[in-house]
Parts: C-alpha cells; sequence; structure tokens
C-alpha cells in the first residue's frame, strides 16, 4: 500500500509542479485550490475518513460473524443510501453553487471575477465527491478483505488525468486553461469508479442499489458516521477554515498555502495514511476477537512506527524548506517571490507535521471499537482552538499565511496529546517496553540528520545560481546522505528490522 501510495504522491507532486507552471500563483490557481477544497474536504470527511472508519469496523465485524448473504446485504443497503444521499448533496451543490461560493470563499464572492469563476469551477469538479466516495466504499470492502492495491493505485488515475489535461490539452485553450484541469477533475472521477467494478464483481462483492433503511448494520454505519464527520476530519476542517481565511488575504495566499500542504501530503500519504487504513481493520478484528493485549500492542507498533518516519520527515521538510519548494515549483509563472512566501508556511505546517501524521493511527483506536464520542469532543475543541489561532496569528498579529498554517499545526498537537490523553486513562493503550531506549535513539539519530544537512547544504543565493537538473541533482544527494546518516545512526544504536515486526 505505500508503495503505491508513494508512486500516487509524486505523480501528485508532478501534477502540482505543472499546474503552477502553467497557471502561477495568481488567480486562476487561487480560485481552483480554494474551490477544489470544498468537494476534497467533504471527501476525505465523508468518503475517506468518516465513512471508512464507521465503515469497515461494521463490515469487519459482519465478516466474522455473520453469514456471507447478510455481508451481502449490508454491502448493498449501505451502497444504497450512500449514492441517494451522495445524489441529493452533489444536486444540492450545483443548483446552490454561488452560496457554497459565498460561505467557503466569502473573499472571492467580492470580487466580479473571481465569484464567476469559481461559481463555474466548482458546478463542474463537484460532482467528483459523488464519484470518490463511491471508490471509497469499494476501498473499504476490499481493505477489510485484506485487499490494499487496488485502493491504493487508484489516485493514480486523478493526478494522471489531470497531467494530461495541463500538458497536453490546455495549451489549446489558452485563454481558459483552468477549464480544462476543472473538466480533468471530472472525468478522473469517472475512470475511478470504472476500475473499481471488475475487482468486486470478481471478489462477488460488486455492491447493487438497495434503499433499506432497516438494516442494522447500516444503521450503525450512519450512526457511527455522524461522530466520524466531525473526529476523522478534523485536520480538513481545519485546512478548510484556513482555506477561508486565507481567500481573505491577499492574491497569492490561497496558492502558497496549497503547495505547502501538497508537499506534507508526502510523508502524510505514503506512510501515515497508509499505515492507518491498514490498521484500522486489523483492530477492528482485535476488538472482535475481545483481543485487547494485542489491540493495545499494535496501536503501540503504529506509533513508534510513525515517529520513526515522521520525525526526520518533519525535520527535512523544516531545515530544506526554500530548498525543496525551489527546485520543485520555482519555473514559469511561478517565481522567487512564490518561493520565499511558500517555503515560509512549508516551515509552519512542518513544525505540525509528526501530529498529523499521529493523529491517523490514533483516531482508528477509538472508531475499531466503535466509541466516536471522545474523538468528536476533542475535534470539536480543537477546531475551536484553530479557528481562534488562525484569527490571533494570521490577522491580529499579521502572519497571513504563515499564521494559519502555523495555526493548523498547533491544534493538531492539542488533538494528539488529547487522545493519547483518552486512550491510556481508559486503558485501550497501555505503552509497551523500551519507550525511554526508543526516544534516546531517535533524538540522537535526528541530531545526525540535522548536522549532516547543515554541513552539506549550500545559501539560498547559490542554490537560486544552479539549473533546473543541478538543482534536483544536489536536492537528492543532500536527502539520499541524510537518510543513510539517519539509518546508520539507528542501526549503531542497535535498532533493527526485528523491532518493528510486530
Amino acid at each position: 500500500m505505500s508503495f503505491w501510495t508513494f508512486v500516487s504522491r509524486i505523480l501528485g507532486l508532478v501534477r502540482d509542479i505543472v499546474l503552477t507552471g502553467l497557471l502561477g500563483a495568481g488567480v486562476a490557481l487561487d480560485t481552483f485550490v480554494v474551490i477544489m477544497k470544498i468537494p476534497s474536504v467533504f471527501r476525505r470527511m465523508f468518503a475517506e475518513g468518516a465513512f471508512n472508519q464507521a465503515f469497515v469496523p461494521v463490515l469487519s465485524e459482519y465478516k466474522e460473524t455473520k453469514s456471507d448473504t447478510e455481508v451481502k446485504d449490508l454491502i448493498n443497503s449501505t451502497f444504497g443510501v450512500l449514492t441517494s444521499v451522495l445524489l441529493v448533496v452533489t444536486i444540492i451543490a450545483l443548483l446552490a453553487a454561488p452560496l457554497f461560493v459565498m460561505v467557503f470563499a466569502p473573499g472571492f464572492y467580492l470580487e466580479t471575477m473571481k465569484r464567476e469563476l469559481a461559481i463555474d469551477i466548482l458546478q463542474i469538479t463537484f460532482p467528483y465527491l459523488f464519484f470518490v466516495s463511491l471508490v471509497a466504499l469499494s476501498g473499504a470492502i476490499m481493505n477489510t478483505y485484506e485487499r490494499f492495491s487496488l485502493p491504493a493505485l487508484t489516485p493514480l488515475f486523478y493526478n494522471l488525468s489531470l497531467i494530461v489535461a495541463a500538458v497536453w490539452v490546455a495549451p489549446y485553450y489558452k485563454e481558459f486553461p483552468i477549464y480544462v484541469i476543472a473538466w480533468g477533475v471530472f472525468i478522473a472521477g469517472c475512470i475511478q469508479v470504472a476500475i473499481q467494478i471488475y475487482p468486486l464483481f470478481k471478489m462477488k462483492l460488486l455492491p447493487r442499489f438497495k434503499l433499506d433503511l432497516s438494516n442494522p448494520g447500516m444503521k450503525r454505519v450512519m450512526l457511527l458516521m455522524i461522530p466520524g464527520i466531525i473526529a476523522g476530519g478534523v485536520s480538513q476542517i481545519n485546512m478548510l477554515v484556513d482555506t477561508i481565511l486565507a481567500s481573505l488575504l491577499p492574491t497569492g495566499s490561497p496558492s502558497w498555502l496549497y503547495v505547502s500542504d501538497r508537499l506534507m501530503q508526502l510523508p502524510l500519504g505514503i506512510f501515515a495514511i497508509a499505515i492507518g487504513t491498514v490498521v484500522l481493520p486489523r483492530l477492528a478484528s482485535l476488538h472482535s476477537a475481545d483481543n485487547q493485549l494485542q489491540f493495545s500492542k499494535t496501536l503501540d507498533w503504529s506509533l513508534r512506527l510513525i515517529l520513526l518516519i515522521g520525525t526526520p520527515a518533519a525535520l527535512g521538510l523544516i531545515v530544506l524548506s526554500e530548498p525543496i519548494v525551489m527546485t520543485l515549483f520555482e519555473r514559469g509563472e511561478f517565481g522567487e517571490l512564490d518561493t520565499q512566501k511558500t517555503s515560509m508556511s512549508l516551515t509552519a505546517l512542518a513544525v505540525g507535521l509528526l501530529a498529523f501524521m499521529l493523529i491517523k493511527v490514533l483516531t482508528p483506536g477509538f472508531f475499531a471499537r466503535q466509541q466516536p464520542k471522545k474523538p468528536v469532543v476533542i475535534a470539536l475543541l480543537s477546531m475551536v482552538l484553530n479557528a481562534f489561532l488562525a484569527w490571533l496569528l494570521g490577522f491580529h498579529l499579521g502572519f497571513n499565511h504563515v499564521g494559519l498554517a502555523l495555526a493548523s499545526s498547533l491544534s493538531a498537537f492539542f488533538t494528539v496529546f488529547a487522545l493519547v490523553f483518552y486512550l491510556r486513562k481508559e486503558s485501550i493503550y497501555v505503552a509497551e517496553k523500551g519507550w525511554f531506549v526508543f526516544f534516546i535513539r531517535l533524538i540522537i539519530a535526528c541530531f545526525a540528520l540535522y548536522f549532516c544537512i547543515e554541513f552539506l547544504n549550500q545559501d539560498v543565493a547559490n542554490w537560486r545560481l544552479l539549473e533546473g537538473v543541478s538543482r534536483f541533482l544536489n536536492l537528492t544527494i543532500l536527502i539520499g546522505f541524510g537518510i543513510f546518516t539517519y539509518l546508520v545512526t539507528l542501526w549503531i544504536l542497535g535498532l533493527r528490522k526485528i523491532d518493528f515486526q510486530h
């Protein structure tokens, strides 16, 4: 799963490089990234977030304890209700597009050109929510049956669709290339749904429409989804708040935040989301089997793995923020000022990278047990904290888009501390032996990584003198040496592969 997610994230990076080079950090890209946040946030809350965390535990329980007929009936009933709700939501969004723009992008609504462009893009791209939610249902079924490859590689087709639209189609529509990109999103959704059909048919689990509101399993899924929409999508809600506020900031702010967030998605998606997705059905099965000891050990394994990967990733993004942004994005319409502004918000988001990653494996600890109340309360408090900090840092203290990014990071750490507190308080998670030694190894290895990067790194002015290929090679070598130093230091300190063979 990590492999296909890695390929998808790399293609996503290529997609963003192409889009920023084509559009620059101007009105068109600002409008696209802000408006795409609307279906994307709904997608990550309803589809990949809350739906997965509600549906997988119930389906796992049915798989373990019910007949094949009852399992298929649950899938069909859930499919019927989900598609009906999604269809209604999509129609409402298409008809009320101006209202959506006014609520989610108030800064755009005040300018005629941005408002009209935002409404058009929303009406083209919002149906993607319908398509990708069906993909999420398919992925949840496959993950429960321990088939992880296809759900992980499906996002490739979204990135490929946008790359093709930007590179080969948009040049023929030079006045309005942004519309080509928007239609690329719509087509990507159709392709992603289509490739799910045959694998589900082969598994004999292809859903059929059945609007059965009395199905007890489906009712439990829907009840779990309601709090899961808040708890599972808290980071996305926080990012949506940041996007709304960013629309009120100077032109370019939404684009700078978008590029920063996309770079964050590399370690977050490749490792944290992959680990969290794989761990959720495992935790759900252990809970159904009433195996509390292995449940706790699985959480412990997940936390250590996230810390082992997330800590150096955050450190690297902070230290190398400007060279990374310069190497990947500074070309075409994306200039030196855009690099500086983006690297500042990337640093602020990277401060919270570890927290964002930990949330992905801590939240399943509650949802696998079908106990969503605590994450909901924590998520609501985190949302309030994020909104307050965003206003304080972004507007009152004048840090603008950097303040919004830092607010997200700080509220994410609050969420992590609160989740760990309740998991330990209720004895859901009991720490295994060896954490002190693990932390010592981790800290020493990170110091070695930092000094390696600082020793080999160049001044920003020298980076700018390099050509594009030379920048990329230098950055690749620098990161490669950093990873090598980090891993060798851990090995010297006694950390072995067997320590993570759970």
